[in-house]
């Protein structure tokens, strides 16, 4: 056997194990049978000192919003899980997540998606992955003004999120907005927005029967934002004016279908 066949085969069992340990993570994390395990991991993104001091003053109950929006927004669907999810907040990262390519090239995108998963792996310091548990690395980064953050990303292989956030407590509600989205895409939700940021009708919408025209108190959570009264598009403040919409509900496996199905089991 050549060598060009033998990288061929090593390349195939590599993505094909992938493949299965994606398949078993989904089944364990889509059934709502028990609360999300959720590993939030800080990392100073720029290297400042008000980074280091939100890491500093981290505690999982920061984060206690993003269970209460799951809490809330499930059970309208019929899953009543409380807690929605456990946090545990791990020890800070001193290395940052590979970042993803800028071209946007499918083989690129491919490549770096195994590297950071391989990253994530290695940073676990366990001889096996961390099944079932959703992973998020926290970059915080110091506020500038006119300097908006890196785009946040989330990987439904692998249960992996890399998300952008300020580093001022007044920014924490908003912030944790974006985890929350990411969280979600890592549960297969995808994005409700089009280019420029704008809610794309009716499924990014927060109460999608109404016209589109009319201004929103609430956004869809894989939205974002909002347009409000002003006609502005705007973030809101917390996640306590986010909802999640019927389309996110189903691509998570909480809607309607989930319930007939397993309402005997409950």
């Amino acid at each position: 056997m050549t060598f060009r066949r033998i990288r061929i085969l090593l390349l195939l069992g590599v993505l094909a194990a992938a493949a299965g340990m994606t398949w078993l993570e989904q089944s364990m994390v889509r059934g709502w049978r028990a609360p999300l395990a959720v590993a939030v991991i800080p990392v100073n993104g720029d290297g400042s000192v008000p980074a280091a001091e939100t890491i500093r003053a981290l505690q999982a109950a920061d984060f206690d919003d993003i269970n209460a929006f799951l809490e809330r927004e499930t059970a309208r669907y019929g899953v009543k899980q409380s807690p929605a999810m456990q946090v545990a907040l791990l020890p800070e990262s001193k290395q940052k997540p590979p970042a993803p390519p800028r071209d946007g090239s499918v083989l690129k995108t491919v490549f770096w998606s195994l590297k950071l998963r391989w990253w994530v792996y290695r940073q676990s310091d366990a001889w096996l992955p961390q099944l079932g548990t959703i992973k998020l690395f926290v970059l915080y980064h110091a506020p500038q003004d006119g300097l908006a953050l890196e785009h946040s990303l989330g990987l439904q292989k692998g249960l992996i999120g890399v998300v952008h956030a300020f580093a001022d407590p007044r920014q924490t509600r908003q912030n944790n907005i974006v985890i929350a989205h990411e969280l979600l895409h890592t549960l297969g939700a995808t994005d409700k927005y089009a280019a420029g940021g704008m809610p794309v009708y009716p499924q990014g919408y927060a109460e999608p029967e109404l016209p589109q025209h009319l201004p929103r108190r609430e956004a869809e959570i894989m939205a974002g934002r909002l347009v409000n009264a002003a006609g502005r598009l705007v973030m809101p403040p917390s996640l306590e004016q986010c909802v999640m919409g019927a389309m996110t509900a189903h691509e998570i496996n909480v809607d309607e279908g989930f319930r007939r199905r397993f309402a005997s089991g409950r």
